[in-house]
């Protein structure tokens, strides 16, 4: 599974709801070890953690500065990573993927052929 450094973006959510929070990111993948960091509607933080290419299973720690630190686990698919965030009493879900690899999903989908439906009447009607 490839798993490219440079920028990234996406979101974190909480479990009881309340929307998608951003989050931008600039990582590093390099022999099995993740490196970085970013900023969202919390702070700036700095990220540290492992991956494994073959599985497409990673961890990480978010460290906001001066602050508190989150664990965030995914897993790496065709469209980012997925997964679970917590800390000591909160948890709540997260997807990040490569910047511009959202701008290809659309474009994909601007660009295909509209897909044509034809009706076919099944029975005569009479109207008196």
């Amino acid at each position: 599974m490839n798993f490219p450094s440079g920028p990234w973006t996406g979101f974190y959510n909480y479990r009881a709801g309340g929307g998608r929070h951003r989050m931008d990111l600039s990582l590093t993948f390099a022999d099995g070890r993740i490196s970085g960091g970013g900023s969202d509607d919390v702070a700036r933080f700095t990220i540290a953690g492992a991956y494994d290419s073959g599985r497409g299973e990673c961890h990480w720690t978010k460290s906001y500065f001066g602050a508190h630190t989150v664990f965030y686990r995914g897993f790496r698919e065709g469209k980012g990573i997925w997964g679970l965030w917590e800390i000591a009493y909160i948890s709540g879900g997260f997807h990040i993927w490569p910047l511009g690899e959202e701008e290809t999903e659309q474009k994909t989908e601007a660009t295909a052929e509209p897909l044509v439906l034809k009706a076919v009447a099944s029975e005569v009607c009479n109207v008196l």
